[in-house]
């Protein structure tokens, strides 16, 4: 994963605020980079979870942590994955990163979208990850992005009959100057 632009704020961490971050992009490493279930979890405390929000993916425990990231995961990330830092705010226990997330829609993704076949198309989509820390270690990961942008942008929503965003929705927030308002301007036409 790319780093965050340093910044003041990522300069001046704390020594425990330094742990927190090492210790993240660790994690990150093992599920993205090595591709390794085992060390994943070595990152983490035996009760951890981690919480997909918008479709209630993830697991609770070691052992279900283990067949999520094992079977589900980590196999089914698309080779083309990028992750875009935006912006990374860490406190005493807890990590907040703010990341554009890129990928192709080339492999089954039962993480983000269970049932779903490849449709081939490019999703670059918002998303949140808000990690807690306990014990030197990783004790839970909640994380959320737009999941009807990611539907519009494989092809099950259609953006125009509803009020939802697509790709639109990454790029506004990776530049600010884009256009506000749209799908409002769109409704007053209507």
């Amino acid at each position: 994963m790319a780093k965050p632009e340093d910044t003041d704020a990522t300069n001046n961490l704390s020594p425990a605020q330094e742990t927190l971050r090492q210790l993240w992009e660790e994690h990150v490493q093992y599920e993205f980079s090595t591709r390794n279930a085992e060390d994943t979890l070595a990152t983490m405390v035996e009760d951890a979870y981690v919480n997909h929000i918008p479709v209630l993916t993830g697991g609770v425990g070691r052992s279900e942590l283990r067949e999520f990231y094992s079977k589900r995961f980590i196999p089914q990330m698309p080779p083309d994955t990028e992750m875009t830092p935006v912006s990374r705010t860490i406190g005493e226990d807890q990590l907040v990163d703010e990341m554009v997330f890129k990928f192709t829609h080339s492999i089954r993704m039962d993480w983000m979208l269970p049932g779903i076949p490849p449709t081939g198309k490019r999703v670059e989509v918002p998303l949140v990850a808000i990690v807690r820390f306990r014990e030197g270690k990783l004790a839970h990961e909640h994380i959320y992005w737009d999941q009807a942008s990611v539907l519009v942008q494989i092809g099950l929503i259609d953006a125009a009959k509803l009020p939802v965003a697509g790709v639109e929705s990454a790029r506004k927030v990776l530049d600010f100057t884009l256009p506000a308002n749209a799908l409002m301007s769109r409704s007053d036409r209507s």
